[in-house]
């Protein structure tokens, strides 16, 4: 007999239930959150947790590159952001520095920073247009 866990129901209903831009969002924080356990495991020596951490962080990463519109002519510019991230993740796993997986954080949260705002542009203008009616 299965035990109901209410976290996971709990996740599984957030994750069906997001829209395609929540969900996009969700992945920054989870790549995000994924980097911040690699630099921890990585001050605690913790170094199978590392790549644990840093091969999720990498995972979503190209999960961003392999979703990403490339019918418009900033998804190049994003394409490149994202290798280049990559590269940071796998050149501070290797060479254990911290400094990289900061240069990588800090282009994800620029994403991310700037996907919150299309999101809460998209309400507005959506709530604005359920007024009209």
């Amino acid at each position: 007999m299965a035990i109901n866990n209410p976290y996971a129901t709990y996740q599984n209903n957030t994750v069906t239930t997001s829209t395609p831009g929540e969900l996009t969002l969700m992945l920054y924080n989870g790549c995000l959150k994924f980097i911040q356990q690699a630099k921890k495991a990585m001050e605690t020596g913790n170094i199978e947790e590392k790549n644990k951490s840093i091969q999720k962080a990498q995972a979503i990463i190209s999960e961003l590159m392999l979703t990403l519109d490339k019918t418009y002519p900033v998804s190049q510019n994003m394409l490149v952001l994202y290798e280049f991230a990559n590269s940071r993740l796998i050149d501070g796993n290797i060479k254990n520095d911290g400094a990289f997986f900061d240069e990588a954080s800090d282009i994800i949260k620029e994403f991310r920073d700037t996907w919150k705002q299309v999101i809460q542009i998209n309400r507005q203008k959506q709530y604005a247009n359920v007024d009209e009616i």
